[in-house]
């Protein structure tokens, strides 16, 4: 029996309000990228365990396991359309369009044992394996028609133009059962008036048995287990329906939102379809053998579902659905329990210890009763692991709602569960609460205090009362894209709420204290600037002696001598030093001039003052370091001592 694949979907509802909340898929669907580029169509091997997917783009045929895994790739296949598996699932045949062949493979080895030509320029585009032989649609358009290869002779024989005289307005779909020997199922679906017809082939030679025109335009059909009737998805945008072979007459119809696009029928009778779902409400429609039950409806994908193929299968023991979405296949482990949407709700924010209510619903199109239990969990600080919350009952029209005073505060977490039944599969959903903290009192000293340069400095974090947490970290962070932020010390604050680290500074540094919360009191973090002086000095040189006299120490040169001024500075890059004169007059220090020089790699900067230098005339040089125009923001503002000189004959 013919076994094919579409994607199965997963229900999943979600409502926006002012509370936060999410929606958990019931079940345990599972789905895994595929290396496909398109699906033509889609066989499953039930004695192999394989999935056999036809990707006309890529000129190949993929081989999977039930779980999506890549097992091989069947390639030099141009243009490969439509796949068929022998009775016995011993050999896969595929109508390679771009090669004017159909090529078989042994699906145990998955080794390609025959090739069979059916004619230059046929394009054969659809195969079916009926009563020992290979049934092909081929052509293009109108100038299509229906072939078929006799593989069991010496010399196997290619037949065409076997449509018993119809004018096919595309290359018809095959279908043909083992369980229904001497028939086979042709449908015309390139045109509206295009009918699905039945072929006697039991001479060999096709014969019409039946014909109807059932609006065209169909994009997929599937046999029952028993060969005798066949569920078609179209024509028309809400078209998915079962007829008996013997006449075309009508024997049910499955109601769908939007244009079915693939189908499939399990063992035991149930059918699987797949609807392009514009609006994104569901695509994948299960339905049993009760007509008064309603569908079972999964939404697999955001997207609309794939069409022109064949995508959907049930596995060989039909307790699987495959689908295939684009490169994706989702694998449905439990597709006949219906899929159920638990929403839950609460308020965004809340009061610690403050009762509030949790809302939401389940909903399932096979509605469940009131009663239902449902299992809820808390999870907060306070029990990161959850805590159950008891069992909460389902009320009226699906709905459910329960108080609860939350004892810890930040982020809260409450999960209801619903175990499912025989029916039903499991649902879970959960909502978020930011409950409220009190905000805990820390301190640091020493903000806004400036340092000697290479200072060890006592920072000192106080906090205050808290619930159980009464660890701080103290954080440095220097000046400069080069010092990231790290952590100094880390520990629990002594009985009087204090914690204290050292810092050896040498740059201009934040330097943070951080709380992290508790289950009743809330984070914390306080920041406080501190500067950090450079260590600059001011060697002269050139003089013939120094002498203590006005006050200081002053370096006498020769009036024909230039002094030189080195100035040894923290070094830093692009860091410059300010030189600054002074001159006495009449008791008074006057301004001199001043200008940067740049530092050398090691901070040293060597100027020398020329002449003419005119002698009597006291002065005094300094070297500092101004935050900005120094050429960097590193460090605070730093002014040397002043070395103090005059000129003589």
């Amino acid at each position: 029996m013919r076994l094919r694949t579409l994607p199965t979907a997963t229900a999943l509802a979600v409502l926006f309000s002012s509370a936060a909340l999410t929606a958990v898929p019931a079940h345990a669907d599972s789905s895994r990228p595929v290396a496909v580029q398109d699906t033509d169509d889609m066989v499953v091997d039930g004695v192999h365990q394989r999935v056999f997917l036809a990707d006309r783009s890529a000129g190949q045929v993929l081989v999977t396991d039930y779980t999506g895994r890549t097992v091989a790739t069947l390639t030099g296949l141009p243009q490969v359309r439509d796949l068929d598996l022998s009775p016995d699932s011993g050999t896969l045949y595929a109508a390679v369009q771009g090669a004017d062949r159909i090529v078989a493979y042994d699906t145990a080895t998955l080794t390609r044992t025959a090739e069979y030509p059916t004619g230059d320029k046929t394009e054969p585009s659809r195969v079916a394996y009926a009563d020992g032989k290979l049934w092909f649609g081929y052509g293009d358009q109108w100038d299509s028609g229906l072939g078929v290869v006799d593989p069991t002779t010496e010399t196997p024989t290619v037949t065409l133009d076997l449509a018993a005289g119809h004018d096919f307005a595309g290359p018809p779909k095959l279908y043909a059962d083992p369980d229904n020997p001497g028939t086979l199922l042709a449908l015309d679906a390139g045109i509206s008036s295009g009918p699905i017809i039945v072929y006697d082939i039991s001479t060999g030679t096709p014969a019409i048995r039946v014909t109807a025109n059932k609006g065209g335009f169909y994009r997929d059909a599937a046999l029952t287990p028993d060969g005798q009737n066949v569920v078609v998805a179209g024509p028309g945008i809400r078209a998915l329906t079962e007829y008996r072979l013997s006449d075309l007459a009508e024997v049910r119809t499955f109601p769908v939102p939007s244009e079915p696009e693939t189908v499939d029928v399990a063992p035991d009778g149930t059918v699987a379809a797949t609807v392009l779902d514009t609006d994104n409400t569901g695509d994948t429609y299960i339905f049993g053998s009760d007509p008064t039950r309603p569908a079972n409806v999964r939404n697999l994908t955001s997207s609309w579902m794939p069409w022109g193929g064949h995508s959907t299968s049930w596995t060989a023991d039909g307790t699987k659905l495959l689908v295939m979405t684009g490169a994706e296949m989702y694998i449905v482990d439990e597709p006949r329990k219906y899929a159920p949407t638990l929403t839950v709700t609460a308020p965004y924010t809340a009061t610690r210890a403050k009762p509030l209510t949790v809302k939401g619903s389940l909903k399932s199109a096979l509605p469940l009763p009131s009663g239902t239990p449902l299992q809820v969990t808390r999870t907060d600080l306070d029990s990161p692991n959850g805590k159950s919350l008891g069992t909460k009952t389902l009320g009226a029209n699906g709905a459910f709602s329960f108080a609860d005073t939350p004892p810890a505060g930040a982020q809260v977490t409450y999960r209801v569960t619903y175990a499912g039944d025989a029916t039903h599969a499991p649902a879970s959903g959960s909502a978020v609460v930011q409950v409220s903290r009190a905000l805990p009192a820390l301190s640091l000293n020493n903000n806004g205090k400036v340092y000697s340069y290479g200072a060890d400095v006592k920072f000192t974090a106080h906090l205050g009362t808290t619930y159980k947490n009464r660890k701080v970290e103290i954080w440095a962070d220097p000046a400069g894209d080069d010092k990231p932020e790290k952590l100094v010390k880390s520990g629990t604050v002594n009985s009087s709420g204090n914690l204290s680290a050292t810092l050896d500074l040498r740059r201009d540094t934040k330097v943070i204290a951080r709380f992290r919360g508790d289950a009743r009191y809330g984070s914390r973090a306080v920041v406080v600037n501190v500067g950090t002086k450079v260590k600059v000095s001011t060697a002269v040189s050139g003089h013939y002696k120094t002498k203590s006299t006005w006050g200081h120490t002053y370096h006498f040169f020769r009036k024909t001598k230039n002094p030189v001024f080195t100035t040894t500075m923290t070094a830093y890059p692009g860091r410059k030093q300010g030189l600054e004169f002074q001159i006495y007059y009449n008791g008074v220090w006057y301004d001199g001039g001043s200008e940067y020089f740049p530092l050398s790699g090691s901070g040293v900067s060597k100027v020398t003052l020329t002449g003419p230098h005119e002698t009597g005339w006291r002065m005094r040089v300094r070297s500092k370091y101004v935050d900005d125009i120094s050429g960097d923001t590193v460090n605070s503002t730093t002014y040397g001592a002043w070395k103090y000189f005059t000129f003589t004959k």
